[in-house]
Order: structure tokens, then C-alpha cells, then sequence
């Protein structure tokens, strides 16, 4: 019990320290450049509090289950030394998290009000939600495949920088071809899949992985699904964007 609520204390601390920056710069910008008292203060605080014990939770979740269930899966799937279970683990999970993802959902929906507002499709709630959802399974899929690729990286032991340097030079080339309406969604895509729910186990499977094959070095191996995973929706939602 002690040690509990003294690892909740830590937690707690660790999480204002890192909101800290965040407090100061936008006091510092409300008060001393835009000369305007803080507006809802006291709701502002409660928010704050409420970000700081959610923060602090979340980071103590992470510690206590996902990093450890994603390292104990990968390490028992290479026990038994099934390749196609793994790749399959991978895939799935790749696709199940990020289609869950609040960022995605959020952006997904605002790209659908976007694009019936710029006639790009039609402006009713049937097509939005077509647009939005297709755009979210592009975005997962894309991530599916990203780790079955990443997994198989770590197993062959290939270079990261090589498959990162090809992925990229792809996606450059496919921006001249894409519709400009999608190039910017197709990038943003990237980034927003690589957030809460995502990350966290995409990176205890990816070290859980290295950790358990021999020869393999968790700090040059285990790292690197993360980036499969924000460039591979930007190709896909790309490719999604020329064929609708």
C-alpha cells in the first residue's frame, strides 16, 4: 500500500513537472504580451488538475499494463515460434488500436466536414460518415501493415534508416500525384496515429520483440515500429485520395 501510493506520488510529481512548461508559457503570453487577465480562472485550474491526475494515471496505466502485456505477448509468441501468429498479432493490433484512436476519429470526422464543404463530396450526413470511416480503415490498415513490416524488420535484423529513407522518398514522389485536397490529411494522418492509445503498445511489442531474440539489441532494434506507423498512413491515405 505504501509503495503504491508512493509510486502514485512520483506519478503526480513527474506529471506537474511536465505541465509546468506548458502553465508558464501561456501565463506568461496572457499577462505580459496580450495584457488580459485569465479568463474562467477557476475553471481553468479545476481543467488543469483534472489534465494533471488524468496525465498522471495514464502514465502509471502504462507502466503497471500495456508496456508490460506487449513485451510478456512478444516475448511468448517467439517462444513458440510461430511466424505467422506474430505477423498476424502484429497486424491486428496495429489495425485494432489505431482504429481507436480519439486523434484519428477527430480528424477523420473534420477532414469528412472539410471535404463536403469543398464539394469534394456530398454535403450529407451519409457521405461524411462514408468519408470518415474509409479514411480511418485506410489510416489503420496502413498501420496494420506498417508493423507486420517493422516485426519482420526485427526479426531479419534489417537497417531501419534504409526502409525509412524508401518510404519517404514514396511519399515525395506521390505528393506530385495526389490530389492536393488529400496531401495535406494524407500528412497530418502520420502524426495523429502515433498518439495515446497507439504508441504505448506498438512500443513494448516492438521491445518486447528484440528483448526476446537472441542477437537482437532492444535499444537498436526494439525501437522503430513507431515510425513505420506514422509513415506508411501518409502513402496510404494518399493512394485512398487518387482512387476516390
Amino acid at each position: 500500500m505504501v509503495a503504491a501510493l508512493r509510486s502514485s506520488a512520483v506519478s503526480l510529481k513527474e506529471s506537474a513537472l511536465a505541465l509546468l512548461p506548458i502553465v508558464l508559457v501561456i501565463a506568461f503570453f496572457q499577462l505580459a504580451v496580450l495584457r488580459q487577465p485569465i479568463p474562467n480562472l477557476g475553471n481553468l485550474f479545476a481543467g488543469v488538475l483534472m489534465v494533471l491526475a488524468g496525465l498522471a494515471l495514464f502514465v502509471r496505466g502504462l507502466e503497471l499494463a500495456l508496456f508490460p502485456i506487449g513485451e510478456e505477448m512478444a516475448y511468448n509468441f517467439v517462444k513458440r515460434g510461430n511466424l505467422w501468429w506474430l505477423l498476424s498479432f502484429a497486424f491486428l493490433l496495429g489495425f485494432g488500436t489505431t482504429a481507436a484512436e480519439p486523434a484519428l476519429i477527430a480528424i477523420a470526422n473534420e477532414a469528412a466536414e472539410i471535404a463536403a464543404g469543398g464539394q469534394v463530396i456530398q454535403h450529407t450526413p451519409e457521405a461524411m460518415a462514408r468519408y470518415a470511416m474509409g479514411l480511418r480503415m485506410t489510416v489503420a490498415l496502413a498501420v496494420g501493415i506498417a508493423l507486420v513490416i517493422g516485426v519482420f524488420r526485427i526479426l531479419m535484423g534489417w537497417p531501419v534508416q534504409y526502409l525509412i529513407i524508401g518510404g519517404y522518398a514514396g511519399i515525395v514522389i506521390m505528393t506530385y500525384f495526389a490530389p492536393p485536397q488529400i496531401v495535406g490529411i494524407a500528412y497530418d494522418s502520420g502524426g495523429v496515429t502515433t498518439s495515446t492509445v497507439t504508441v504505448p503498445l506498438v512500443a513494448a511489442l516492438g521491445i518486447g520483440l528484440a528483448s526476446s531474440i537472441h542477437g537482437r539489441d532492444p535499444l537498436l532494434d526494439g525501437f522503430g515500429l513507431i515510425a513505420f506507423a506514422s509513415l506508411t498512413p501518409m502513402i496510404f491515405v494518399m493512394a485512398y485520395g487518387m482512387l476516390i
